[in-house]
């Protein structure tokens, strides 16, 4: 297999994979990392310029750029880009699939789990709301200074809820791409090395 570079929008979104991928697998996990580029932001433009730069220099060069669908359209000229593939998440961000009240629990040890499911029950859809949970905003939900952390004095770690999942509580979405991922990085000859971009 051809070697691979993986495309994200940010550190925490490569995070986020990394903890899914490390249920997988540890090999998975690490692959995930060395392959990443970080965009800073959702910026496919930067993802298919570089990628091409690259795909110049390393004939058989494969790509995948992850995109949350908060952005909007599709993104037009990537997907004619060969061999590089856009993935774009259905519901609304990255994290709107670490929404698992079980899993959050479980990333807040020591905490009141009364109080911490009272607050999950205040503020998450419910688990067999896809509609909702397609559409909702879990950056803020998320944030550190979202209703979450305010409730509980203390910020969520989206990283640390991802590491915590267990497969079962995976959405499809997510097995789809670790299963890609799994292709892409470990049938590769060799990944990239960690990049990163600057916001200009």
């Amino acid at each position: 297999m051809p070697p691979a570079v993986l495309y994200v929008e940010g550190p925490r979104d490569r995070d986020i994979l990394e903890g899914w991928a490390r249920a997988a697998s540890a090999p998975l996990a690490r692959a995930l990392r060395e392959a990443a580029v970080i965009l800073g932001g959702r910026q496919p433009e930067r993802a298919a310029a570089h990628f091409a730069e690259q795909r110049a220099v390393r004939p058989g060069l494969q790509g995948l750029c992850v995109l949350d669908r908060d952005g909007g359209d599709e993104p037009a000229g990537i997907s004619r880009l060969d061999g590089l593939e856009v993935f774009t998440w259905s519901r609304r961000h990255i994290e709107s699939y670490l929404l698992v009240p079980a899993a959050i629990r479980r990333s807040l040890p020591g905490e009141d789990e009364a109080r911490v499911a009272r607050l999950l029950r205040q503020h998450l859809p419910a688990s067999d709301d896809e509609r909702t949970l397609r559409d909702v905003d879990a950056k803020r939900l998320l944030a550190s200074h979202g209703p979450l952390a305010r409730g509980l004095g203390r910020p969520l770690a989206p990283g640390r809820i991802a590491r915590v999942m267990r497969p079962d509580e995976l959405h499809p979405d997510v097995a789809a791409l670790l299963a890609r991922l799994e292709v892409a990085l470990l049938g590769a000859a060799a990944v990239m090395p960690a990049t990163s971009f600057r916001s200009s």
